[in-house]
């Protein structure tokens, strides 16, 4: 075989869609399985339509070929898309992990697939990622603050995009939302503290997103209407960390050593405040009571156990993807504004 024969039989053997991009196309496997591209799309989508001995070879030219579906073209064709966009501040913190899980396992049942996206509580990433996301068309979004939802109003290439916010609630039924109220979270801190006798209580908190700032808003309010003085507040606009939690106590501490009790803005910060009293000999909850927000896992099990906010972070995703496709089904949402509520969890810290 001559040099050009050869490069004319290399050149045949590639599927002629391929060409020009290296992927396989729709047409390659009509052409390898002897029937029309028509009749492939149909095998994949509705394969009872299509007859056996039709399938079989289809399916065995796919998996010759290599074939994987162009999404972005099915898109296009049908003007609608099966994936949502979800935006959280974390993919580290247990909290929006959870969601997740929430997230993941109802539009698996609805047949959507997810596109996840990391803000680092950054509202210039949030620009950036729903800029993004939208030009993929995605049926709808899934957003974790009330910041996010209203760059996503903003632009105008969303405004037939149905969302819902997760965490905040909404101020009415029109404000798709699944959470609970921060505000009354700190609130019930409070007047948990108050009622056990704690005078000088103490509030530290990073991160400071607006959810943390709510939480800080309700606690101020439960201890005004329970006679106490305003708290002493550290706060640190930095990521939070156990060592945080001792540091932010440290500062406490060396301020106001008559303080009897800290609400910490999470879990993690409340483990560390308690590493902190045990390696000062601080009884707990003798001389200083300690509360959390979140009940992590591990909360419970500390020595002594801390008193946390059960928040519903699995429901809250679960719940909330639930909305979303129902908006997008056209279905009746009888609450648009879904308030989930939250749980003291009293433990031996307080």
């Amino acid at each position: 075989m001559s040099k050009r024969a050869a490069q004319n039989h290399k050149a045949s053997a590639i599927p002629k869609g391929s060409r020009a991009t290296g992927r396989v196309t729709i047409i390659d496997v009509a052409a390898e399985a002897g029937v029309s591209p028509m009749t492939v799309s149909r095998a994949l989508k509705t394969p009872a339509l299509v007859q056996e001995q039709s399938r079989e070879r289809i399916m065995a030219a796919i998996d010759k070929l290599g074939y994987v579906p162009n999404q972005a073209a099915a898109t296009l064709a049908s003007a609608r898309s099966q994936v949502i966009a979800v935006l959280v501040p974390s993919l580290t913190n247990a909290v929006f992990i959870e969601t997740l899980s929430g997230i993941r396992d109802y539009l698996a049942e609805a047949g959507y697939q997810f596109l996840i996206g990391e803000t680092g509580y950054a509202r210039d990433k949030e620009e950036q990622l729903i800029s993004t996301y939208l030009a993929h068309a995605p049926a709808g979004f899934l957003l974790s603050s009330s910041e996010q939802h209203e760059i996503l109003q903003s632009r105008p290439a969303s405004r037939a995009i149905p969302a819902v916010r997760m965490f905040d609630l909404g101020r009415s039924n029109d404000d798709f939302s699944v959470g609970f109220s921060q505000t009354k979270a700190g609130y019930a801190v409070a007047r948990h503290l108050a009622e056990r006798g704690y005078k000088r209580p103490a509030f530290i908190a990073a991160q400071l997103d607006p959810r943390m700032m709510k939480r800080r808003e309700g606690f101020r309010k439960g201890l005004q209407d329970a006679g106490i003085q305003s708290a002493v507040e550290v706060l640190l606009p930095l990521p939070t960390t156990v060592d945080m939690g001792a540091q932010l106590l440290r500062r406490v501490l060396d301020a106001n050593p008559d303080c009897d009790a800290v609400f910490c803005c999470n879990d993690d910060l409340a483990l560390g405040a308690l590493f902190e009293c045990q390696r000062r000999g601080i009884a707990v909850p003798g001389r200083m009571a300690i509360a959390g927000f979140n009940d992590l896992s591990w909360a419970a099990c500390a020595t002594p156990s801390i008193t946390t906010v059960v928040t519903p972070r699995y429901d809250i995703g679960y719940k909330s993807a639930r909305m979303l496709i129902s908006q997008l089904r056209g279905e009746d949402i009888p609450k648009g504004r879904l308030d989930l509520g939250f749980e003291l969890a009293v433990r031996e810290s307080t």
